[in-house]
C-alpha cells in the first residue's frame, strides 16, 4: 500500500553520519532530474521561484525523482495558501518557503500545509498526494508527514532566526545566500567577508536554537566551507550550472585557451 513515508523529514530529525547532499533543478526537465536523481544526490529542489514550473509540469518532476533514490524538495515561488495546497495535492511533501522575514510568516507557511484544525489546508480525497486516495488514513497522517523549510534571504530574517525558528511546525531553516549577499550591498558575492560571517553566524544561531539549516553553493569547496561552519544539509549549484560549467571547461579545452567566470569573485544565482 502507499505510504507518506518522508525521508528528508527524518533526515532533520535523525540526522545521518554525513550531511545530506542535493542539487537545484533549473532545466525543468523530468529526464534531467531522473538522472541526476541516480547519480546518487539525497534530494533534488525543484524551483518554482526562479523557474517557469507550474503544477502540472510539476507533477512529471516528481515522477521523475520518485523513480530514483533522492528526495524532492519544492522550492515554492512564495508563501501562497493557494500554491501550497495544490503543490501538496500534487505529490509535495517538503516545502521550501522562500523570504521568510517574521515568525508570523513561519507560522502562516505552517498553516498552510496542515489540515485544520492545526492548519487550513483545503480537503480533497482524491489526488497525487494522496496517491488518488489510496493511502491508508492519508488525512490523519499528511499533518505529520509535511516538512516545512523556511528561507532567511535578508540581514533582519537571520537576526529573528532564534524566534522563527521557535515556531512550531517549522521543521528546518535554509539560508539563501545569493539573496542574502544582494540585501548586504554586495551582489553577485557571496564569498564577501561580511557575507560569510553573517553565513557562518547563522548556522551558530540555528545550533543554539537547537533547529537543523541548510545552504546552496555554487561549488564543492564552498559547500565544504559551509558545511565546516556548522550547515547540516547542503545543495550545490544546478543542473544547468554543473552543465554549462562543464561544457565552458571542455570548450576551453578544446580551444587552447581558458573560459571566463560566468560573473563576480564567488557567484550564486540562488
Amino acid at each position: 500500500m502507499p505510504t507518506l513515508e518522508n525521508r528528508f523529514k527524518s533526515w532533520l530529525t535523525t540526522p545521518p553520519a554525513a550531511p545530506p547532499l542535493g542539487t537545484w533543478l533549473m532545466a525543468a526537465a523530468p529526464a534531467t532530474a531522473e538522472a541526476l536523481g541516480h547519480v546518487g544526490f539525497d534530494f533534488l529542489v525543484v524551483d518554482m521561484e526562479h523557474v517557469p514550473i507550474d503544477v502540472s509540469d510539476l507533477t512529471h518532476l516528481l515522477r521523475a525523482v520518485n523513480c530514483t533514490a533522492a528526495e524532492p524538495v519544492i522550492r515554492l515561488a512564495w508563501n501562497d495558501q493557494v500554491l501550497v495546497k495544490r503543490v501538496m495535492d500534487a505529490g509535495g511533501r517538503t516545502l521550501m518557503f522562500p523570504f521568510i522575514q517574521t515568525a508570523d510568516e513561519a507560522r502562516a507557511a505552517v498553516a498552510y500545509t496542515r489540515y485544520p484544525p492545526e492548519g487550513v489546508r483545503g480537503v480533497a480525497a482524491v489526488h497525487r498526494g494522496s496517491a488518488y486516495g489510496q493511502t491508508p488514513d492519508y488525512l490523519k497522517q499528511a499533518n505529520d508527514a509535511a516538512a516545512v523549510i523556511v528561507q532567511l534571504e535578508t540581514p533582519e530574517a537571520i537576526l529573528r532566526l532564534p524566534e522563527i525558528a521557535a515556531v512550531p511546525g517549522v521543521d528546518a531553516l535554509f539560508v539563501g545566500p545569493g539573496d542574502l549577499s544582494a540585501a548586504m550591498g554586495f551582489i553577485g558575492n557571496i564569498g564577501h567577508d561580511d557575507v560569510q560571517a553573517l553565513i557562518a553566524s547563522a548556522a551558530k544561531a540555528a545550533k543554539a536554537a537547537g533547529k537543523p539549516i541548510g545552504i546552496v553553493g555554487p561549488t564543492p569547496e564552498m559547500v565544504q566551507r559551509f558545511i565546516g561552519y556548522g550547515y547540516n544539509y547542503a545543495a550545490v549549484a544546478s543542473d544547468l550550472g554543473m552543465m554549462t560549467g562543464r561544457a565552458r571547461d571542455w570548450l576551453g579545452t578544446l580551444r587552447g585557451s581558458a573560459t571566463p567566470a560566468a560573473s563576480g569573485p564567488i557567484a550564486s544565482v540562488y
